[in-house]
């Protein structure tokens, strides 16, 4: 009767085991699907550079926020924003520049830089055509940010 009983809890405890096991892939693999469901509505890789190149022009030329970026290396700034955009929607790229923080620490970036900002953003996308739904995902995502960019007076 012993051994029966003790068959029976290994194969519970292995049934138990193997559906935890495949909980947690499953559970992983909808956040991946999730996450890049994002990088797939905004259009790929090909689509994150094209906005993210009017993006960069849009910026350095909007006279509320433009002299944030008179000696920047706007090529470099293009590929790097790129990248973080990919990145946060899940796509098959990493950041590869300094944390927000340490780039934006002596800029004395306000509010409403930071909103004219988000608004020239959501300016590029339109133009591409990305679905609103997808705007404001990854707007979103980057909302965060704003705490270590902007001063606090």
């Amino acid at each position: 009767m012993v051994s029966t009983m003790s068959y029976w809890r290994k194969k519970c405890q292995f049934f138990l085991r193997c559906s935890f096991c495949s909980l947690l892939l499953l559970t992983g693999m909808g956040q991946a699907r999730a996450d890049e469901s994002l990088y797939i509505a905004l259009g790929g890789q090909e689509k994150i550079q094209n906005f993210t190149r009017d993006f960069v022009q849009i910026i350095s030329t909007d006279p509320r926020i433009a002299s944030f970026f008179v000696d920047t290396d706007l090529v470099r700034l293009e590929l790097l924003l790129a990248e973080q955009f990919c990145s946060l929607a899940g796509g098959p790229c990493t950041y590869s520049g300094r944390s927000m923080k340490e780039l934006h620490k002596d800029l004395k970036v306000m509010n409403k830089d930071f909103n004219a900002l988000a608004e020239d953003l959501i300016i590029a996308m339109e133009r591409a055509g990305i679905p609103n739904r997808a705007r404001n995902q990854l707007i979103n995502k980057l909302a965060p940010m704003q705490r270590d960019i902007v001063v606090t007076p």
